[in-house]
């Protein structure tokens, strides 16, 4: 059973949420920031995940949220936001602070249980993922430059994570560079479009019809590549994919537009919390970041 912290200063829907996830879940409660604080320094290495309310008496659910983003004891823990201030702006900051998903209230039982089973896949698939590049770190400080090509979601998760092991923040890297990865094989490689991922999404068949894609002959050589390039003080990655490209411009800040949807955040979060910059080139199927290594930043 994963160990959830669940925060909320309203006993009802402290109530909800028990009922909800109580059965497949061990749920410790708290009813405001400053107790949830207290709670989770007091036991830095027993939750899975936070499930944080917005505005709360003593310490709000943003300054938890931060508090906790910046904490490398719980940098790892997905956080999800829930709260009635579904403004775009104030998604975009709850976003941005590092949640791992913004849910509105209200919002249903199903919608509830499905976001928390991805965010605890997400991060046990990344803890093992950047044990693997922790082991290869020796040989990537030897590493000047190198190219690797990818088709598959799987080789995605593995390519960010262990080429993000590199940098100073490994964690936002690794983020950065799945999302960028991602978007080169549905959006770029595999043509499917926005709003093709938004009903796969809704209709739960996502997964499905990405693998029906790559099982097409059609798809079988066709492949994203990430190169990387050590350079003076900095390291430098260029995703591309064989696609059309897209409107990238529409997509590097988190407009209001697409603030509730499920997604479609990920190249401004990316570009916000991830790289020194972020820069497409051309149509859109080619994308260089950069990361800044600065002696004074942590390692990962």
């Amino acid at each position: 059973m994963a160990k959830l912290l669940v925060v909320d200063d309203e006993p009802i829907n402290l109530d909800i949420i028990a009922d909800c996830l109580g059965d497949q879940h061990r749920l410790v409660f708290a009813r405001d920031g400053q107790e949830a604080w207290e709670t989770i320094n007091a036991r830095p290495d027993y939750f899975d995940g936070v499930i944080l309310d917005r505005i709360m008496p003593r310490l709000d659910g943003i300054e938890v949220l931060r508090r906790l983003k910046a904490d490398p004891r719980f940098r790892d823990v997905p956080v999800i936001m829930q709260s009635g201030a579904d403004s775009s702006e104030q998604v975009a900051e709850g976003l941005a602070a590092g949640a791992w998903y913004y849910l509105a209230k209200p919002y249903s039982s199903k919608a509830l249980k499905s976001i928390v089973v991805a965010a605890l896949d997400d991060r046990r698939s990344r803890r093992e993922l950047a044990r693997l590049g922790s082991e290869m770190r020796g040989v990537f400080a030897l590493t000047q430059q190198a190219s690797y090509a990818f088709r598959r979601l799987d080789e995605v998760a593995l390519l960010s994570a262990v080429l993000a092991q590199m940098c100073p923040n490994a964690t936002a890297v690794s983020m950065g560079l799945s999302e960028l990865m991602l978007n080169a094989v549905e959006h770029g490689n595999l043509g499917l479009d926005y709003h093709d991922k938004s009903r796969l999404i809704e209709t739960g068949t996502w997964q499905e019809e990405i693998e029906r894609r790559l099982a097409d002959p059609a798809q079988a050589e066709r492949y994203a590549t990430v190169d990387f390039q050590r350079e003076p003080g900095r390291l430098r990655f260029t995703i591309r994919d064989q696609g059309k490209g897209f409107a990238w411009q529409d997509y590097l800040d988190m407009g209001p537009a697409r603030a509730f949807d499920s997604h479609g955040r990920g190249i401004a979060m990316a570009r916000q919390l991830a790289f020194s910059s972020l820069e497409y080139q051309g149509c859109g199927n080619q994308v260089t970041v950069t990361v800044e290594l600065v002696d004074e930043m942590s390692p990962p």
